[in-house]
């Protein structure tokens, strides 16, 4: 590596996923041949002390307390914006602008116009060699992305159902302090947007359509949470006597939808759950397509192994379970030997390799904010039909 041109990154938050891009940073050259040397140059953080106390923990080899010095600063080449979604449109259209390239945290933005904006930047700078992408990670399971490849390659023949769930539960408490997850104004929105976002993502990337129109609900379980407390991990536990403040998000969406049919087929249909309040359930983040063929299906708590039925095999046929850690498999063969699981953070190592793949090669890497602008679409539709009874709603910019 040493001989390899560096590719110098500047980090903005250093949170969650500014903790698990930084490992990513770290770790993908460890494990793939890259044909960039990701360099830990600089993180960005508003208090001083923390930021400081940040880069010393997860490796960065300077701190600034403003966003706008990573951009101005001539040893960093990409801007990686860990921050919440009201920040993501200013963050990243001033690094497109001057050259840099972005990785963005999902949901893109916190709304349709935000995207757009964002998206006709993106075009404009990758006319220029400047390149952006949209973290949605979970593409880099290697599960997920075995199951895109047997869709591609037709093996479960017309796609007719997609069901998709993103169930957590760490917000049921309802003392659970307010964080900024619960603040429309920070987040966008809730359980929508925060964990909603990725199986709209998923659905639409592993079957190769896009979600065409809705009908939805949203539901606010709790309407005021602490304003302080002990916060651990994404909640917590405030004082049930400590003063309260409103919740603006949803706490749960749910939603039916239609797909566009892709290329040259019927389009199927679509249930979709995202909630935060799925008692016992902490990160089942779920897809199961069914088609004329065969079916699949994924759970991310158990992110090793795809479940796969093969019509063709009846009257013997049954779900088989593909522990998906083969060298061949996507991914996998520059990890452990067989059988030995990968976990959470393999997905954004994944995520860095292919970024500095694409960069070094001159490529739009995936997903571009033109396919994160379609999944604020969806997530625009939901929010418009959950507002309207319920009402059937066409998904902007697709019909």
């Amino acid at each position: 590596m040493t001989d390899t041109k560096p590719l110098r990154v500047g980090m903005v938050g250093y949170a969650f996923m500014g903790a698990a891009h930084s490992h990513a940073w770290r770790t993908a050259p460890r494990f793939f041949d890259l044909p960039l040397a990701p360099r830990l140059t600089a993180v960005a953080g508003r208090d001083p002390e923390r930021v400081a106390a940040a880069a010393a923990k997860l490796g960065w080899e300077s701190a600034e307390t403003d966003w706008r010095r990573l951009i101005e600063r001539d040893d960093i080449d990409l801007i990686d914006i860990c921050t919440p979604g009201n920040t993501h449109a200013e963050i990243a259209i001033a690094a497109l602008e001057a050259g840099k390239h972005v990785l963005c945290e999902k949901p893109l933005a916190n709304s349709v116009e935000e995207a757009e904006r964002m998206t006709a930047v993106a075009d404009s700078a990758a006319a220029r060699g400047v390149f952006s992408m949209c973290g949605f990670s979970y593409r880099r399971t290697p599960a997920l992305s075995l199951a895109k490849r047997l869709v591609e390659a037709g093996e479960l023949g017309e796609i007719r159902h997609v069901r998709a769930q993103y169930l957590q539960d760490w917000l049921t408490d309802e003392n659970a302090p307010l964080t900024w997850r619960l603040d429309k104004s920070k987040s966008g929105s809730g359980s929508l947007g925060d964990i909603g976002a990725h199986i709209i993502d998923a659905a639409q990337w592993v079957t190769g359509q896009d979600i065409a129109g809705v009908s939805a609900l949203l539901e606010t379980f709790v309407k005021e949470r602490p304003i302080a407390g002990d916060f651990v991990g994404l909640g917590g536990r405030g004082g049930a006597d400590a003063p309260k403040g409103p919740v603006t998000v949803d706490d749960a969406a749910i939603f039916s939808a239609r797909f566009d049919g892709g290329a040259g087929s019927a389009g199927a249909i679509g249930v979709f759950e995202a909630t935060r309040f799925a008692l016992g359930r902490k990160n089942a983040m779920r897809l199961e397509v069914n088609g004329t063929k065969g079916s699949l299906a994924f759970d991310f708590e158990d992110m090793n192994s795809l479940w796969v039925y093969d019509a063709a095999q009846e009257p013997n046929a049954g779900f088989r379970r593909i522990q998906v850690t083969e060298p061949s498999h996507p991914y996998t063969g520059h990890w452990w030997p067989v059988g030995h699981g990968l976990g959470y953070e393999h997905a954004f190592t994944h995520q860095v390799v292919d970024l500095v793949e694409a960069i070094a090669a001159g490529k739009q890497p995936a997903p571009s904010f033109a396919d994160a602008l379609q999944v604020q679409r969806v997530l625009e539709a939901v929010e418009a039909s959950a507002a309207d009874e319920s009402r059937w709603t066409k998904v902007g910019g697709r019909l």
